[in-house]
């Protein structure tokens, strides 16, 4: 209690440092400290020890079915943290399950939604590779296309130059807008892909109420 809550190293570490004791305190008391570290550990950005405790916090949540703590729904902030921590660790596609997982519990609440499509956008799809390849492709017949226009074309068929340039400005602009489309696309088939998730799980629950 004499630790002040913003203070998260001290937190963490006055938790390792007495852990076998912690673990040996009443539930309640174990418990609300474990959940205090927990938040440490993930404000603090040490994500894999994170990700290592907040299941024992979800596991005990459910084995004692505790619900709410400290006025808060106990279970789906930490699962919700899970999910920022593999997120920031890059392992989106577990972070898409635990996300979608969170949206079957609550397919109302818009900050799981917003969340699942944006670790949607960050894990590349094979458009988005295939997009990408393409457009470089078109970036660099556009780079020998000039490489030629200033070797060739304009010292000794300058004649030529106008079609040349018209030539790269097109092979330019094509590459842009396969990049640029491709994204698009990938942005819309999420949006689109996610609402009708969210979608399909309330009329499940409009439905079963």
């Amino acid at each position: 209690m004499e630790i002040e809550s913003g203070d998260f190293q001290q937190i963490i570490h006055y938790y390792e440092e007495n852990e076998e004791a912690i673990k040996n305190l009443d539930f309640e008391e174990y418990f609300e400290l474990l959940v205090i570290y927990v938040n440490a550990l993930f404000e603090r950005g040490q994500y894999e020890k994170h990700l290592i405790n907040v299941d024992v916090v979800i596991e005990n949540s459910i084995l004692r079915s505790i619900q709410y703590f400290r006025g808060e729904d106990i279970y789906r902030k930490m699962l919700f943290k899970k999910a920022a921590s593999l997120f920031n660790l890059h392992q989106y596609n577990k972070a898409d399950y635990v996300l979608r997982e969170l949206i079957k519990i609550d397919p109302f609440e818009k900050d799981s939604i917003q969340f699942l499509k944006k670790c949607l956008r960050k894990s590349k799809s094979n458009l988005i590779r295939i997009t990408r390849a393409v457009s470089i492709l078109f970036f660099l017949l556009t780079a020998a296309i000039i490489a030629f226009e200033i070797l060739s074309i304009r010292p000794f068929h300058s004649k030529y130059t106008n079609y040349v340039e018209g030539t790269r400005i097109g092979t330019f602009i094509i590459g842009l807008l396969i990049l640029v489309g491709g994204h698009v696309f990938h942005r819309w088939k999420i949006e689109k892909e996610i609402n009708d998730f969210a979608e399909s799980i309330k009329k499940q629950k409009l439905k079963n109420q």
